[in-house]
């Protein structure tokens, strides 16, 4: 069997490296292997912050580089399409492998539908509900078209069954993005500023935000960094800033005394931080599924979310976008009241074994 793994953007590494590794491991003991090819879309292509996500994940260097660099959506999409149709003329694999919700997932599950050649999406049936977030368009484009789903919830599943999708196409095998967390927390590393700024463990809170609507408005920004600042007690709050947020957080003309600001982290350090938190302030997905699994409460600061089980089992609470709103989660947290959270189901860092496995018999 031939595969082609598409990986488009940074959170995608985190997900699709376990599956190379597994594949490693499958070919070093069956006598049928598997031969895949990485194909990197270049839909984030910053190459130091690449470079050291593969280092860091122990991921090959890809087989093909896309080059789609930034733009529109549209702009972004065709030329994904484009050049993984070039690839797709050269050699057509037996299963194209995306993963998550990026435009490289909706885009490449298109093209490969077309050339005839199956698709199974890695995190298949998560939904928000929020058509105005271009991942959930992604997830629905992607979802209507895919062949064979790997699921990460329960949930998941019944949104799919929902949508018209066959119990026999829908495989629950739990969370690659988990799988990669669990493999690399006993090589995590301390970042540089760390012991020089005197943080210390469950002593600082860390936080990431990077959607349209808590940072393109600045006086937005404004009002959500203040509360933040003046509610976060006796912690400091380092704060990795997002490109698309600085060119905002650069127009405001304020310092806050509680945030300790950086620039984009590789992974292994980031993930120092989150384990050793007090707690997180975040707007993306992902970092819930790993608060989750490490007992770090997390406030995600969205009126929705496509990963429900971190709320009704893990650590996280859903915020909402209106600044004063975290005010209270702010004092629950730094009085010591959070919930105590539970690890969903098949998140236990063995699903790119299943996933393989499932594949392997096709």
């Amino acid at each position: 069997m031939t595969i082609d793994i598409i990986a488009g953007a940074r959170p995608n590494f985190m997900k699709i490296g376990p599956i190379i590794h597994a594949i490693q491991r499958h070919n070093s003991q069956a006598s049928t292997p598997i031969h895949y090819r990485l194909i990197h879309t270049g839909q984030h292509y910053d190459r130091a912050m690449s470079d050291s996500f593969f280092k860091q994940l122990n991921i090959p260097e890809p087989d093909i580089n896309l080059g789609a660099g930034s733009g529109t959506q549209a702009e972004q999409t065709a030329a994904i399409m484009l050049g993984y149709e070039k690839a797709l003329a050269v050699q057509k694999p037996d299963l194209c492998i995306v993963v998550g919700d990026v435009t490289s997932t909706m885009a490449c599950a298109i093209v490969a539908k077309k050339a005839w050649v199956k698709v199974a999406h890695i995190e298949g049936g998560i939904r928000s509900g929020d058509l105005t977030m271009p991942e959930e368009i992604n997830r629905i484009v992607t979802d209507s078209i895919t062949d064979y789903f790997f699921t990460t919830s329960y949930t998941a599943g019944e949104n799919l069954k929902a949508q018209g999708i066959r119990d026999e196409q829908i495989f629950f095998v739990g969370n690659t993005m988990i799988d990669s967390l669990m493999e690399n927390l006993p090589r995590l590393q301390k970042p540089d500023f760390f012991d020089k700024q005197r943080f210390e463990p469950q002593k600082y809170i860390v936080m990431t935000l990077h959607r349209p609507s808590n940072v393109d408005n600045a006086q937005n920004l404004k009002n959500l960094l203040t509360i933040i600042n003046d509610h976060c007690g006796d912690s400091k709050v380092i704060f990795p800033m997002h490109p698309r947020t600085k060119k905002v957080f650069d127009t405001i003309g304020i310092t806050f005394d509680k945030l300790f600001i950086t620039g984009p982290m590789a992974y292994l350090q980031f993930i120092f931080l989150i384990k050793n938190a007090l707690g997180v302030v975040t707007d993306s997905g992902g970092i819930t599924e790993e608060t989750t699994v490490l007992h770090v409460p997390c406030m995600t600061l969205r009126d929705s979310t496509e990963r429900p089980e971190t709320v009704t089992i893990g650590t996280n609470e859903m915020v909402g976008t209106h600044p004063e709103n975290i005010i209270p989660y702010l004092h629950k947290l730094v009085n010591g009241q959070w919930k105590q959270g539970s690890i969903p189901d098949l998140w236990d860092g063995k699903t790119a074994d299943r996933i393989v496995n499932i594949i392997s018999k096709w």
